[in-house]
C-alpha cells in the first residue's frame, strides 16, 4: 500500500462559508497515481469541518439553518467568557460535524452517490485561510 499526502488553502468567508473540495478531491487522486484505495480529507484547527452534502444553495442553507437552531451564534458560551473572540458556537459546530472524511476509491474515481460532494464548512466568525489535508492510501 502506498500513501500519498497532498495539502492544499482554501480560503472561507466564515459564518459558515461552504466549500465543494470534491474537485481537488479528484485531481489528488489522479495525481496519486493509485487506481483503489480510500481518501480522507482532514481540516486542521477547531473551528472548521469536512463532510458530504448535495453542494446546492438550498441545501447549504438549510445545513446552516439546522446548525444556527441546535447551536446558535448568540447563545452562552464559556468559551467566550475565556477567550472573548465570540466564537463559541463555531467551535462546538465544528466538534458536532467532525474534522474528516473517508471516501473510498475504485479505478481512480471517488465513490460518491449522484447529487453528494465533499465540502468544507468554515464556522468561525472572520474569514480564514484553511489548510485541507488530502492524504490518499491505496494501490
Amino acid at each position: 500500500m502506498a500513501v500519498k499526502t497532498f495539502s492544499q488553502t482554501v480560503n472561507t468567508e466564515g459564518w459558515g462559508d461552504t466549500k465543494n473540495l470534491t474537485p481537488e478531491a479528484e485531481k489528488y487522486i489522479n495525481k496519486s497515481g493509485l487506481s483503489d484505495g480510500i481518501l480522507t480529507v482532514f481540516v486542521p484547527g477547531s473551528t472548521g469541518a469536512i463532510t458530504t452534502i448535495e453542494f446546492e444553495s438550498g441545501v447549504v442553507k438549510d445545513l446552516a439553518g439546522v446548525l444556527e437552531r441546535q447551536v446558535p451564534a448568540d447563545a452562552h458560551y464559556h468559551h467566550n467568557e475565556r477567550w472573548h473572540d465570540g466564537n463559541g458556537f463555531s467551535h462546538v459546530r465544528s466538534a458536532l460535524v467532525g474534522p474528516s472524511l473517508t471516501v473510498p476509491f475504485s479505478n481512480g474515481k471517488l465513490i460518491l452517490g449522484t447529487w453528494q460532494q465533499i465540502v468544507l464548512l468554515d464556522f468561525d466568525n472572520n474569514p480564514r485561510s484553511r489548510e485541507v489535508v488530502f492524504q490518499i492510501i491505496g494501490e
